[in-house]
């Protein structure tokens, strides 16, 4: 549905290395960098979130949140630990959530600029 996802950081670099470590256990890599943005996908070439420095950038409102695919609930384990490590902050720790579904296994992290975010395993 979506060709790709972009939004506004604070800190590239900070922002940057949380990327690294939070997105590399499901499968994403950096596939650019320039001065002013990183783009992020599965593989070399294949962009699907960039962030882009901006001294007003601020994330978006209630409701809002970014969930990414993850290929098994290790991965969403692994996720939460890196992301946690990288400075991110808990906003659910990994397991079912059986409201959303019988199989969805997720868990949640704010990144460093307060983007809520989410890795799922269904």
């Amino acid at each position: 549905m979506l060709g790709h996802l972009s939004f506004g950081v604070r800190d590239l670099a900070r922002t940057t290395r949380f990327y690294d470590r939070a997105l590399a256990p499901l499968g994403y890599v950096r596939v650019w960098t320039s001065e002013r943005g990183v783009g992020y996908g599965e593989t070399e070439g294949e962009e699907r979130l960039t962030l882009f420095v901006r001294a007003d950038a601020g994330a978006p409102g209630p409701g809002f949140h970014l969930a990414f695919d993850a290929p098994t609930q290790v991965a969403v384990d692994a996720f939460h630990q890196a992301a946690l490590e990288a400075g991110g902050a808990d906003a659910g720790p990994p397991g079912l959530r059986p409201r959303y579904g019988a199989t969805y296994y997720a868990a949640f992290v704010v990144d460093p600029d307060g983007h809520k975010l989410e890795a799922v395993h269904q």
